[in-house]
C-alpha cells in the first residue's frame, strides 16, 4: 500500500545558523537530502537536531544561511506552498484537543483545499489507506488526547502521510514505539517515494534505515557520510563520551553499535561518562 504520490524534494541546507536570545544554536550547517534518500541526524541532547528539523519544515526561520526546496528558497515560499512540499512529524502535536484521530489525520489534506473545503471521496480515501498504513485504523474514532504516546506518534505519521508531501520530516518518529511499531514506522517512511530528512536518538536503528547521517554537536556538523563511515568507536566516544564496539549487522552488513559500561574508573577514552 502507497498513500503518498509526493514528487521526492530535494533539499539543500545551506550555511544555516540560528540563534535566540543571544545563544546560538547552529552554526552554519549545510546538509543535503537527494530526491528519495533518507537522511538521519543525529547527534547527543542539545546539539541542536529538533532546532534544524524545525528550519528547514518553517517553524523557525533561519537567522543566517537558507533551506532550499529543489533549489527554490523555502523562506521565500508561504505557509500552504511549503506545506505541499514538506510534511513534519512532531515529537508533540498542538491543536488536536477534542478530535478524533481520523479529523487529526485528516488535517493533513488541508495544504491541497480551499479554506472551509469539505473533505471529498479522494481525502477520505486517502485518510483511510494512510490509518492502515500506520496500524491505526482500529482507533480512528477514538478521541486523539486519550491516545497512548506510541497511538498518537502513529497518527502524526499518518497525517503527514496524507499531506502527499515530496519531503518527510521526522523528529523522534520511533519516540514511545514498542520494538515492532519502530520497525513497521521507519520500513513504512523508508519505502515513501518522498525524501526522508529523520532526527534519530536510536543510532541502530539510523544505522539500519538511512542511507546518510548527519552528526551535531553544539549545533555544528562533526560528521557525515553513510552509517559506516560516520560510526566509528572514535567518533562515538568523542562526541557521545560513551565505550562501543561497532562490527558488521549480520544480516544487513552495516554497522552495528555494541554499548560497553564504564571502565573502573568511569571513563571512556580519559572522559568522564556521559560528558558532553
Amino acid at each position: 500500500m502507497n498513500p503518498s504520490t509526493g514528487r521526492p524534494v530535494e533539499l539543500a541546507v545551506e550555511d544555516v545558523g540560528y540563534e535566540i536570545h543571544g545563544r546560538t544554536l547552529l552554526h552554519g550547517v549545510d546538509l543535503t537530502a537527494r530526491p528519495g534518500e533518507t537522511v538521519g541526524v543525529v547527534g547527543p541532547n542539545g546539539s541542536g537536531k529538533t532546532t534544524l528539523l524545525r528550519c528547514v519544515h518553517g517553524a523557525l526561520r533561519p537567522t543566517s544561511g537558507r533551506v532550499l526546496l529543489d533549489g527554490a528558497d523555502a523562506g521565500s515560499m508561504g505557509v500552504k506552498e511549503r506545506a505541499r512540499r514538506v510534511a513534519v512529524v512532531p515529537q508533540e502535536a498542538s491543536g488536536t484537543f477534542g478530535l478524533t484521530v481520523r479529523e487529526v489525520v485528516a488535517m493533513g489534506r488541508s495544504p491541497h483545499k480551499r479554506f472551509w473545503e469539505q473533505d471529498g471521496p479522494d481525502d477520505v480515501r486517502r485518510v483511510a489507506e494512510a490509518l492502515e498504513a500506520v496500524g491505526a485504523a482500529g482507533f480512528a474514532a477514538r478521541r486523539f488526547d486519550e491516545l497512548s504516546g506510541g497511538e498518537r506518534q502513529r497518527a502524526l505519521v499518518a497525517r503527514a502521510l496524507v499531506q502527499d508531501p515530496g519531503l518527510l520530516a521526522l523528529d523522534e518518529p520511533t519516540n514511545h514505539l514498542d520494538i515492532r511499531h519502530q520497525l513497521e514506522i521507519l520500513t513504512l517512511v523508508r519505502a515513501l517515494p518522498a525524501t526522508g530528512l529523520l532526527v534519530l536518538h536510536d543510532l541502530n536503528l539510523a544505522a539500519s534505515f538511512c542511507d546518510r547521517l548527519y552528526v551535531l554537536e553544539a549545533g555544528r556538523v562533526v560528521a557525515s557520510g553513510t552509517p559506516g563511515e560516520v560510526l566509528t568507536e572514535d567518533l562515538l566516544a568523542r562526541v557521545y563520551g560513551v565505550r562501543t564496539r561497532v562490527g558488521p549487522h549480520p544480516t544487513t552488513g552495516g554497522p552495528s553499535i555494541l554499548y560497553l559500561p564504564p571502565d573502573a574508573r568511569g571513563t571512556c577514552d580519559g572522559r568522564p561518562a556521559g560528558r558532553r
